[in-house]
């Protein structure tokens, strides 16, 4: 058995022992020892789920973890007791048409970590100890420290946005949302050769943080709605633009800032919203959805484990795993905290 944190319901989070197992054959155990709260995390601690996917059994949360190998299963290679990994919570089946095609983010079986989509649902990876597939494992070097590597899955959501927005080499970027996944996307966009990032939020203090480490310029919205106003200038002044934040009022700030032949990526989820096909069409726009990740789990962790991207600064805070609940109320506090991660060791 090991401890885990269990979501039975909105609001009702507790620590409980759940089944641990050995590692089989091509397996490996992790004594994981960060996670990061992601927003369907939160979701499912305050909402009980969302949109059509809710809480039914009690169920393991998180999917930003790290951790170290503790023992290899057998026919394991490439790996070592004691090495640090960052855990990649996404399991494809490999056999269904979309896998087979290299599409393993739409796999039609997937096992995602911490997922209620799928019943029984899938347990996640806030827990002291967790057997895992060996290649889910991935290494990183000394000098890494297990809390960088957790940002290895939200790094993989915005590698793969990024690569759905096509070359990005000397392009103006938009990002409308401006927490985790905002900042991230903002980062890697800047890997890819971006040469010039705004931001938006409706808060301060996350821009406060997105102008320090990446932006060239951040607008609040909420105080300032004129501020996209310079950029919406003959039809448009960005090549790209990333929609983090899930609102149909930030889509359409994005869709009017866009020049035409622009691309607007869709990460963020807040359910169904009217899009003004207008001018999409009078615009032809290219809007993209983007789903998760594949391959680029193994490259964002590579560029967190060279420090091409810096994950550190956006690490707010890390609390123990007996204090779970405060832990999450301080992850759904924009104002105090950007991300906010769980220590198991």
């Amino acid at each position: 058995m090991t401890l885990a944190a269990v979501i039975h319901a909105a609001r009702d989070l507790r620590i409980e022992e759940v089944p641990l197992g050995e590692p089989g054959p091509g397996e490996v155990l992790v004594k994981v020892e960060a996670g990061g709260i992601c927003g369907s995390d939160l979701h499912y601690y305050q909402d009980g789920g969302f949109g059509v996917v809710r809480i039914r059994e009690p169920m393991v949360l998180g999917h930003e973890i790290a951790g170290r190998i503790e023992r290899l299963g057998a026919g394991v290679v490439g790996l070592a007791v004691g090495q640090t990994a960052a855990v990649n919570p996404s399991r494809p089946c490999n056999a269904c048409a979309y896998c087979l095609r290299g599409l393993q983010n739409h796999c039609l079986d997937m096992r995602f970590y911490g997922s209620a989509m799928r019943f029984p649902h899938v347990q996640g990876g806030f827990r002291q100890k967790l057997v895992c597939l060996a290649s889910q494992a991935v290494p990183v070097p000394d000098g890494v420290s297990v809390a960088e590597a957790a940002f290895g899955e939200p790094l993989a959501v915005c590698v793969h946005a990024v690569n759905r927005a096509g070359p990005l080499v000397g392009k103006r970027v938009l990002v409308t949302g401006s927490g985790p996944i905002g900042v991230l996307v903002a980062l890697a966009a800047r890997r890819a050769g971006a040469s010039f990032i705004c931001m938006t939020d409706l808060a301060d203090e996350p821009l406060t943080l997105a102008r320090r480490i990446v932006a060239d310029a951040t607008i609040n919205v909420a105080t300032h709605p004129e501020g996209l106003l310079p950029y919406e200038v003959d039809k448009g002044t960005f090549d790209v633009a990333f929609e983090a934040s899930g609102s149909a009022r930030a889509f359409v700030s994005a869709l009017v800032a866009t020049k035409p032949r622009g691309v607007i990526v869709q990460i963020g989820v807040g359910g169904e919203m009217t899009i003004p096909m207008n001018s999409v069409v009078a615009k032809e726009i290219d809007v993209r959805g983007t789903f998760r990740f594949h391959e680029e789990f193994a490259t964002a962790v590579g560029f967190i484990a060279s420090r091409l991207i810096d994950v550190r600064p956006l690490l707010s805070a890390t609390l123990p795993l007996a204090e779970a609940v405060q832990a999450f109320e301080l992850a759904g506090d924009r104002k105090q905290a950007m991300k906010v991660q769980l220590s198991f060791a």
